[in-house]
């Protein structure tokens, strides 16, 4: 599981202990909980970005507020993919791009529980 940036790189990778967030431990420490719904409206692959302008084409609204994850599989060494359960199976999520989304306040989100920005793709 690397990353360009070590830091960025996760030792663990998993379900809360309530199992209600997805749970990444990183190598510097930090652990990062996020919520589903946020990965999922944060999706960077080309049916939720538009890949020539990058403007975001997926509708928050359009997320059910109880969409989950089913699956969860590794791509390579620097990513997480998610089969999730609106049926949405395309997003590739680099850990760079996840430790730049960690809601906590330590990286910047106001509120663990508030959807913060996306960054840009």
């Amino acid at each position: 599981m690397t990353s360009r940036n070590p830091s960025f790189s996760p030792v663990e990778v998993g379900p809360s202990p309530d199992a209600s967030q997805l749970r990444i431990r990183w190598r510097d420490g930090h652990t990062s909980d996020y919520p589903p719904r946020l990965l999922r409206v944060a999706c960077p692959c080309a049916a939720c970005v538009d890949e020539m302008t990058g403007q975001r084409i997926l509708v928050p609204d359009s997320v059910p507020a109880g969409i989950h994850p089913l699956a969860i599989h590794y791509v390579g060494r620097y990513a997480i993919q998610f089969d999730w359960s609106d049926g949405h199976t395309t997003g590739i999520f680099p850990f760079d791009f996840l430790r730049r989304l960690c809601p906590c306040r330590v990286c910047g989100g106001e509120d663990e529980t508030e959807e913060i920005p996306l960054p840009s793709a």
